[in-house]
């Protein structure tokens, strides 16, 4: 019975299998392998002695099954690996952990499982960038009321609001792709990082291991990998999560009823918004994504608490890591799915954008009166008032504010009736957006190919 809900319900197949019972026994397998063969190549094992243990170094041979039932007999993990797989190796298998320390096996086993998050990871960040830089360029002269405090402010774009998405989704794969070299690393210097029981050529044979599995070889380490490399790898799972949820946020905001300026994708044949509602749309995917964000974020306390451990290490980390890094890897990912699949099937109503901006009576427009004010001789701070005033009366009286600055004296002297028509026009004020939003496609796409 799945217990979960990333058993059912949430997450790919292909990256839950990283994380999995088998994922961890089939690397670290790949570990216990690696140490063979880089005794090989340091002359203490043969090379007959090598090509035995990596017959065997696979799940076919030595199964999580027969581990499983030597670890309920040792209640050791790696004993029962290492014994299971001594058991197939035959002779050759005296060589086998040699030198090795249990974290040895279990920190680079997690270092590959975090290598091989961050490629699947990588191709799933690069599909929300495209799909966002789509977005972005098709609507980039979309015209939109845009908002601080809630309230209507002055016009923006939608193309722009995209890019600043956009922008933010870039710097998340530049992050990776600095932090990737700190975060995928193993470690094998034995109990306390010494390396006494790897012998005079230590820090060679950990060369030698990290470098053929492909990961980065640490200077000093305790028993275990240091945990700062977890804290910034789960610090950006949770930061990308945050970004996703930005987008997502914003997006269930526009949807709503009263704005309808953008909204999720509905399946109008099939797809049902709620069981006794019959006409909602509800934005399900987007709120489904938000809350498995914040699981993300969730994440980050045991993980700087796991950093703690006493002296050259404890186990209290142990249990935690298997959570942390497994569930917030997956449920990253996932997030980063939904919000790709949510932008690629996004509708935007640009009818609807302008209409919301007409409905604001012209109010969202003062403050492009009072820079023309300004550009025309007028202090600053005057210009703001006679726009103030103009704008307070334009709301009590329920008129539109071109009305009330056609008879402000002060505004009627400076401009003709079809200078304010050109001012009032909401494409004449929304500045250097375009340009804003040409450059950050471009660099966007430059970043994923």
């Amino acid at each position: 019975m799945a217990f979960c809900p990333l058993d059912y319900r949430y997450g790919c197949q292909d990256f839950k299998h990283i994380w999995s019972e088998l994922g961890r026994h089939e690397r670290q397998l790949e570990v216990e392998r690696a140490l063979i063969w880089a005794h090989w190549q340091l002359g203490r094992v043969t090379e007959t002695d090598y090509n035995a243990v990596a017959a065997i170094a696979n799940p076919e041979d030595v199964t999580k099954e027969r581990v499983s039932e030597i670890e309920a007999e040792t209640r050791h993990d790696i004993m029962a690996l290492t014994k299971a797989m001594a058991e197939a190796a035959g002779d050759a298998g005296w060589c086998i952990h040699l030198g090795a320390t249990s974290n040895d096996i279990v920190d680079t086993a997690v270092g590959l499982q975090l290598r091989d998050s961050m490629v699947l990871l990588r191709e799933q960040l690069c599909r929300l960038i495209s799909v966002c830089a789509d977005v972005a360029e098709r609507e980039r002269d979309t015209v939109m009321l845009g908002r601080t405090h809630g309230q209507a402010a002055v016009p923006i774009t939608f193309g722009l609001k995209a890019a600043v998405w956009l922008d933010e989704l870039r710097r998340q794969l530049i992050r990776l792709d600095e932090a990737s070299p700190r975060i995928a690393v193993g470690k094998f210097l034995g109990a306390v990082g010494t390396g006494a029981a790897q012998g005079e050529h230590a820090r060679e044979l950990q060369r030698l291991i990290l470098t053929h599995l492909g990961l980065g070889v640490p200077l000093a380490t305790t028993q275990v990998v240091g945990r700062d490399r977890y804290v910034e790898y789960v610090s950006w799972l949770a930061n990308v999560a945050t970004t996703c949820e930005k987008v997502l946020q914003e997006i269930r905001n526009l949807q709503r009823s009263e704005l309808a300026e953008a909204g999720e994708g509905f399946d109008v044949k099939k797809q049902v918004g709620s069981s006794t509602m019959a006409h909602k749309k509800n934005p399900i995917k987007s709120e489904n994504a938000s809350g498995l964000a914040r699981i993300v974020r969730s994440f980050i306390i045991p993980t700087y608490e796991n950093a703690l451990l006493w002296h050259e290490r404890d186990l209290a980390n142990s249990s935690s890591e298997r959570f942390t890094l497994s569930h917030a890897s997956a449920l990253c990912e996932d997030v980063m799915a939904k919000t790709a699949d949510v932008l690629s099937n996004m509708w935007v109503d640009r009818e609807r954008c302008l209409a919301n901006i007409h409905s604001q009576r012209g109010l969202v427009m003062a403050e492009k009166v009072m820079i023309e004010l300004v550009d025309h001789g007028m202090p600053r701070d005057e210009a703001h008032e006679v726009l103030r005033a103009a704008s307070f009366e334009a709301v009590e009286k329920k008129e539109e504010l071109i009305d009330v600055c056609s008879r402000t004296p002060a505004i009627a002297a400076a401009f003709s009736p079809d200078d304010l028509e050109r001012m009032f026009d909401p494409m004449n004020h929304v500045g250097v957006a375009g340009e804003i939003v040409d450059e950050c496609v471009e660099l966007a796409r430059q970043a994923v190919q």
